[in-house]
């Protein structure tokens, strides 16, 4: 079984690790990190670059497909060669799963017409234009795809598929050893729950997430 872990310029780092340091640990697997040239790419703070193992053609029919998002998904939005990609392993997959605007990614690919779906708070109600169905939940599977809300629920997402792909008692074993109990320091997670005036904030400040 291959996992195959997309990465781009501008993509957020948790975005991508967080489902890998979950879906590496599935057994009989290969894990890699692909991009449309291989070698190092940047993520959205500039200071920090992964390693892309392979280019997008050397990687023809991945089982599992896993697309972060970042700031430097709005760039891709017409960007043919990943979306072409995208659609082609998506033909073959068993799994195709995003983190946070990665689904918008799936949806300008055309992946994502009449399903639920979500994204990051401040994006997710781009997914109607893009024909999904938004839903405003941590993690959403609709057949075989998986979305997660935000970048901590990569890690969430990640589990899930783990216990489909390996089991629940595996998955459980897996979120043991990583002691994946979170306790944040603040109740401040989700637009829900966070002041007004720091949701009013990062609203005006993420408008780029979309530009």
């Amino acid at each position: 079984m291959q996992i195959a872990v997309v990465l781009y310029d501008r993509f957020t780092a948790l975005d991508a690790v967080g489902p890998y340091e979950m879906l590496a640990r599935t057994p009989d697997t290969e894990t890699v990190f692909v991009a449309e040239q291989a070698g190092p790419v940047r993520t959205d703070t500039g200071k920090l670059a992964l390693v892309a193992d392979r280019s997008l053609a050397e990687v023809t029919s991945p089982d599992v497909l896993v697309v972060p998002g970042g700031p430097g998904q709005s760039a891709l939005m017409e960007h043919g060669p990943l979306l072409d990609w995208l659609r082609e392993v998506d033909a073959t997959s068993t799994w195709t799963t995003s983190v946070c605007t990665g689904s918008l990614l799936l949806g300008a690919a055309g992946l994502l017409q009449g399903r639920r779906a979500t994204s990051h708070w401040l994006a997710v109600g781009e997914l109607t234009r893009l024909g999904a169905e938004p839903v405003r939940e941590r993690v959403v599977t609709d057949g075989k795809y998986v979305t997660a809300a935000v970048v901590s629920a990569g890690i969430d997402m990640g589990l899930t598929l783990l216990g489909r792909l390996a089991g629940d008692e595996y998955a459980q074993a897996v979120q043991l050893a990583n002691e994946y109990d979170p306790h944040p320091p603040y109740d401040a997670g989700s637009p829900d729950k966070a002041p007004a005036h720091l949701v009013d904030a990062l609203r005006e400040r993420s408008r780029f997430i979309l530009s």
